[in-house]
């Protein structure tokens, strides 16, 4: 068994709902704030705040704009996020293979 065997396990992926968040977003190219909120059972401010820790990671890309006169918010995987995301499975499955 290797002795670093946790260390591409990212610990931003830890919580269920940031998790939930970019397995989303990994096979949509992008979901809207309401459709996330839906998909993982989170309040608004709890979804709010682990979109703000993906963005500040700079995991997700966060896109405004108006539909009529709805604001409307989405968001996608950014480059980063995608690889760091694989990164972390690729991790996982090696971990649970042992």
């Amino acid at each position: 068994m290797s002795k670093n065997i946790i260390q591409h396990i990212n610990k931003i992926f830890d919580h269920r709902i940031r998790l939930g968040i970019m397995s989303i977003l990994m096979v949509n190219d992008y979901a809207e704030f309401n459709t996330l909120k839906e998909l993982l059972g989170a309040t608004d401010g709890n979804l709010a705040s682990h979109i703000k820790a993906l963005e500040k990671a700079e995991f997700i890309i966060i896109e405004k704009q108006f539909i009529g006169k709805k604001p409307n918010t989405r968001y996608s995987a950014s480059t980063l996020g995608k690889a760091e995301f694989k990164k972390h499975l690729q991790a996982l499955e090696k971990l649970i293979k042992q």
